[in-house]
């Protein structure tokens, strides 16, 4: 972990993630950022630590997101990435929906995504990455859903370094099929649309994936290990917002259409303070 950061173990940062967790825990909405904003991508994170160390539950994957281009010219980084839980992922069948916990005023989307599984544990001490060698450490390639997810309702609009404090503006992850053999495939191949309510919302795939996969993936192998998290076997690593950031509520089903692999259905409702100890 970069101890050098600024703000890196600072008090306001320990405060701003207490304030963070315990709003995600109680199922309640922020209307204010609780806290001085973070000036940038190293102050976020500081957050970012200080509420994985609170939420108390492992890490089993990463998302990444893209960084606005005008936010990238400030901060000098195409893409920042944010924690998955343990508990926060689904895999339903075929048919059957996965449930999205939105918090009543809060913000809340649905993100198509293509999703890597790390095969082998990163190498500890290596923390700059290619595509070539990111993808030598794959898996397998699957289709899903990022469940993007804030007590604060403007979060995507106060900036990177707040979503990066914020969990990255993740609540989950929900996996379909396997891609077999995706390294055959070109990306005009890779498409998907998504739905909200049986409206089309979105369309892409994974040529929308700025610098492609393998970029992304290269990205968080990078930026996590520079953090002192290295990936580790049978982590999952989103690549991106293929079809764009589709805004749910409570009461509304969406529907990610991934053609020959498969439809996730997805129905958001209220969520509810977390029992102690979840």
């Amino acid at each position: 972990m970069d101890r050098n950061a600024p703000d890196a173990g600072s008090a306001e940062s320990a405060t701003i993630a207490g304030r963070l967790v315990a709003a995600r825990r109680q199922a309640q909405a922020l209307p204010q950022y609780p806290g001085e904003l973070p000036r940038d991508l190293e102050a976020g994170y500081a957050c970012q630590d200080a509420a994985i160390a609170l939420w108390g539950r492992p890490v089993v994957g990463w998302k990444v997101g893209k960084i606005p281009a005008d936010w990238e010219i400030k901060l000098g980084e195409e893409r920042l990435v944010g924690p998955i839980f343990e508990g926060a992922v689904q895999a339903p069948g075929a048919n059957d929906n996965a449930t999205f916990a939105v918090i009543p005023g809060g913000f809340a989307a649905v993100e198509a995504e293509f999703v890597f599984r790390i095969g082998t544990d990163a190498p500890v001490d290596k923390t700059q990455y290619t595509a070539d060698e990111a993808a030598a450490l794959v898996d397998m390639l699957l289709v899903g859903v990022e469940l993007a997810g804030s007590p604060l309702p403007l979060i995507n609009a106060l900036g990177p370094p707040v979503v990066v404090s914020d969990f990255g503006n993740n609540t989950g992850l929900i996996l379909g099929p396997e891609i077999e053999r995706w390294q055959r495939l070109s990306t005009d191949e890779l498409t998907c649309e998504t739905f909200i309510d049986g409206h089309l919302v979105g369309e892409g795939g994974a040529a929308s994936i700025s610098g492609g996969l393998l970029a992304a993936l290269a990205f968080a192998l990078s930026r996590c290990a520079q953090r002192g998290y290295p990936l580790k076997q049978g982590m999952l690593v989103t690549t991106g917002a293929a079809t764009g950031i589709h805004d749910i509520v409570a009461g509304q089903r969406s529907r990610v259409s991934f053609g020959r692999w498969g439809d996730i259905l997805c129905n958001a409702v209220a969520a509810t303070p977390l029992q102690e100890g979840a």
